[in-house]
């Protein structure tokens, strides 16, 4: 999961990824999270799996809930942008593989706290 790299899909840098890399340094320049480096791999594979698990709609929503319990773990000085983003997104990715039933959320959430 770690071993993406920003802009990198597995497949080589295509036009696509160049202006997606583009995109997320004008969006974290934006936001002034300029700490942040997008392992963009890890983005699809949560959007995918969590699509698949779920809905189409899942993917961008777990997204967002990543970005935020990311930024709450970072923000308290628990973690490194990055480092709070991978926990995060394990999480999820733990949760796509029992999809939209079952997992750590039937039983609360006290061992998978960001």
């Amino acid at each position: 999961m770690t071993g993406s790299t920003e802009g990198t899909s597995g497949t080589g840098d295509t036009s696509e990824d160049q202006v997606l890399d583009q995109w997320s340094r004008r969006l974290t320049q934006a936001l002034q999270i300029l700490d942040l480096k997008v392992d963009h791999g890890l983005v699809r594979r949560l959007a995918d799996e969590s699509a698949q698990a779920v809905n189409g709609s899942a993917g961008p929503v777990s997204a967002l809930l990543v970005g935020y319990a990311a930024g709450l773990a970072a923000q308290h000085g628990k973690t490194t942008p990055t480092e709070a983003v991978e926990s995060a997104a394990q999480v999820v990715l733990q949760l796509c593989e029992h999809g939209a039933d079952g997992g750590p959320d039937s039983k609360g959430w006290s061992s998978t706290a960001q």
